[in-house]
């Protein structure tokens, strides 16, 4: 798959502990989080910048394709080598080195192999976050390769708000280093570099350190689960939250009841919180937060939500169909657990969508008439971030129906079609471009925006890098 010389030679540059080749070692790095496989040549795993940048330029050289990967948890295949087995993967599992805390500045500089539960864990003994909230444990390069948003988006916003610097590795044959870290939060002296990296799947350069935004830890928590009493009163609901809560509204998010079932059969451990045990065909999780302790006399949380629920309720053309304040753990865990209870319950083609945000609940409801009528058996598991006008739109498929490759690409672009279409949304809300959804950057992207894309493209990374064609 690649020749023995650069395999030497690059033994040489990293060490043997850094190099694998192995088919049991490598199998990890070459299997994405949504079934996708592949076959890379070698597993590369640099310890620092300047090993990253000896790599690339080792491999841009000698003409070797690189495919850089983070954490491995897109769902687009846009991390996973293809079955050539002539692509290096070059990984960022071992950039775990650097780790510098500003209090002052409340800013974290840090390696990009960082695991996103890791930095929060370190970061709590201090009372901060990094505050992207996400069911998944990826790691910060990653995360900033996809500009991950997350659920708590309604308050704190996306990774892109929460960067204020990176470094990036080049793939030319120098493995230019570009160092644009910087701790400011306001400097208009140019083109805001960074964020040409940012959101760009690492098809322009390698993303190896990065300076952070870091937020208080919230001291105050309440939670609530709600049901709306149809589709239609969805965004009345959220703009009635919006309106009485402000700054305080830090979640609401939506969950269909087909994902809810799925996550409580997957986690047997998890609590029901349907008083009945019947699960409402729509829920939606909210969080209130506070960054200071309670103080004397002030109405706790639970309280300010409580008030506001009960004032909805009694509000003309309520939007509400039942509401209960509920432990934040508790209601938080059936959340984190919708990914993986969709993806056990079947064959899944999960897609990331995003609409403004009175199309979300027109967008799933429209598919839950006509989907069922084109694809007999098939359950769609919607979930996410309302607020933002994203949802995670899955689909899951009857596992005694056969259903090849090429039928999941034709329900896929179906799916596309109509959201990007008829609905005016994107095909990616937050895990960026892949092999899976190419063909729609392709189709969807104007001619110029493509020119302009490829261009950047050649003028950073000339390379064969990354799963994307810009």
């Amino acid at each position: 798959m690649i020749a023995e010389n650069h395999k030497n030679d690059l033994l040489a540059i990293l060490g043997s502990d850094n190099v694998l080749w192995e088919d049991a070692d490598r199998v990890s790095y070459e299997s994405g989080a949504r079934f996708d496989r592949g076959k890379a040549a070698l597993i590369l795993r640099p310890r620092d910048t300047e090993a990253v940048s000896a790599v690339v330029s080792y491999c841009v050289k000698h003409d070797i394709a690189i495919v850089a990967q983070s954490g491995n948890t897109g769902v687009v295949s846009g991390s996973t080598p293809d079955g050539s087995g002539e692509q290096v993967v070059i990984s960022l599992d071992r950039l775990t080195r650097q780790f510098a805390l500003d209090r002052e500045n409340r800013s974290l500089r840090v390696d990009a192999g960082f695991l996103l539960s890791d930095v929060n864990g370190k970061l709590a003994e201090h009372g901060l976050q990094f505050p992207i909230d996400l069911s998944a444990d990826p790691r910060l390069g990653g995360m900033l390769s996809t500009n991950t948003g997350g659920s708590r988006f309604l308050k704190f916003g996306d990774v892109r708000r929460n960067v204020l610097g990176i470094k990036v590795v080049l793939a030319d044959e120098n493995g230019t280093v570009l160092d644009l870290m910087s701790g400011l939060r306001k400097n208009n002296t140019g083109v805001d570099w960074k964020h040409l990296f940012i959101g760009t799947v690492g098809a322009f350069g390698i993303i190896t350190e990065c300076e952070l935004n870091l937020e208080p830890l919230p001291l105050q928590v309440a939670t609530a689960l709600l049901v709306p009493r149809d589709g239609a009163a969805v965004m009345p609901l959220l703009a009635a939250m919006e309106r009485r809560l402000g700054s305080y509204l830090s979640a609401f998010e939506g969950m269909s009841g087909n994902s809810m079932k799925a996550a409580l059969a997957h986690v047997p451990s998890l609590r029901n919180p349907f008083s009945n045990g019947d699960v409402a065909p729509y829920a939606i999780l909210t969080e209130v937060s506070r960054d200071w302790a309670t103080r004397d006399g002030e109405q706790s949380l639970d309280d300010v939500l409580e008030s506001v629920l009960a004032e909805i309720w009694e509000s003309a053309n309520a939007p509400l169909a039942d509401a209960f304040v509920g432990p934040p753990h508790d209601l938080w865990a059936l959340r984190h657990a919708l990914s993986e209870g969709v993806k056990s319950s079947g064959r899944l083609v999960a897609c990331d969508l995003s609409f403004r945000r009175g199309d979300v609940i027109r967008f799933c409801d429209h598919m839950k008439e006509v989907l069922p009528q084109k694809y007999p058996g098939i359950t769609v598991c919607d979930f996410g971030h309302v607020c933002d006008g994203g949802v995670h739109f899955n689909l899951v498929l009857p596992a005694d129906q056969p259903f090849d490759a090429e039928a999941e690409k034709t329900l896929r672009a179906y799916v596309y079609r109509t959201a990007v279409e008829e609905f005016g949304g994107s095909y990616s809300a937050e895990h960026g471009i892949g092999r899976k959804n190419q063909a729609f950057y392709d189709r969807y992207t104007d001619a110029h925006r493509r020119a302009l894309a490829h261009g950047l493209k050649q003028l950073t990374s000339p390379a064969k890098i990354g799963t994307v064609r810009f």
